[in-house]
Order: structure tokens, then C-alpha cells, then sequence
């Protein structure tokens, strides 16, 4: 079963990839199930997603609060916004596809404006602690 696990959580792995490019196809989803699958197969790949700079805070923050940053939505917002201006404006695709794109983009925008939206989690400031050293 580990062999079929590995083999879904690399597919998956790929498919959020191209998620953070790609404006139709979802992240997080693919994201949340290579976890999933990885906490299952292979504790090593696992911590190793964990700790990626890409990756990591975002499964972080879903795992602990079960939403995701402002700035994240922004970006995926944005990101969205900018290819399927692309796809509908620069290029001679047909009309119905370019009416699928913009269909597809909105649902995609609905559904990452309805995502829980976290706060950043502010540090610890540092208080500086006296010596108990008296001088004599």
C-alpha cells in the first residue's frame, strides 16, 4: 500500500505544482491530499513538504487554523485575475473557451474569497531579563 500512497502523493505533488501557475487547477486541494497521503507513506517526504519554503507555511497554517493568510489570497487572486485576462485578451482561442476559462476563474476566485482568513500569528518580543548580580 506504501508503493500505491508514494505514487498518488507524487501525482498529486505535480498537479499543485502546476496549481500555482496554472489559474483553473486548485493548489490547496492537491496540496492538503499530498499530506495526506504522505503522513500515511513516507514520514521523511512528509516532514520534508512540511518544512519547504513554498509549501510549508501554507499547510502550516491550514493544519493549525484551518485557513490561509491575506496576502495568500491576494496572490492566488491575483495571479488568477492576471492569466485569465491573458487567456480571454491574448489569445485567439474560441469564444466558448474563453467563456469556460472566465467560468472556471470565477469559481476558482469564489472559492479562495470564502476560505477562512487567518491572521499573521505576531512574535514574541523579547524582554530583556536583569542579572540577579548584585555589584559589591
Amino acid at each position: 500500500m506504501r508503493v500505491v500512497y508514494l505514487t498518488l502523493a507524487s501525482l498529486c505533488f505535480a498537479l499543485a505544482t502546476a496549481g500555482v501557475f496554472l489559474p483553473v487547477l486548485p493548489t490547496t486541494p492537491f496540496l492538503l491530499l499530498t499530506s495526506w497521503l504522505l503522513v500515511r507513506s513516507s514520514p521523511r517526504l512528509h516532514a520534508r513538504l512540511v518544512a519547504s519554503p513554498l509549501f510549508g507555511p501554507l499547510l502550516l497554517d491550514w493544519t493549525r487554523d484551518r485557513g490561509v493568510r491575506l496576502h495568500v489570497k491576494v496572490t492566488a487572486l491575483a495571479v488568477l485575475t492576471l492569466l485569465t485576462g491573458w487567456t480571454v485578451l491574448g489569445t485567439d482561442l474560441a469564444v466558448g473557451w474563453k467563456a469556460l476559462g472566465v467560468s472556471l476563474a470565477t469559481l476558482g476566485a469564489t472559492v479562495i474569497l470564502r476560505l477562512r482568513t487567518i491572521q499573521a500569528t505576531p512574535q514574541p518580543v523579547p524582554v530583556p531579563v536583569e542579572s540577579d548580580e548584585r555589584a559589591e
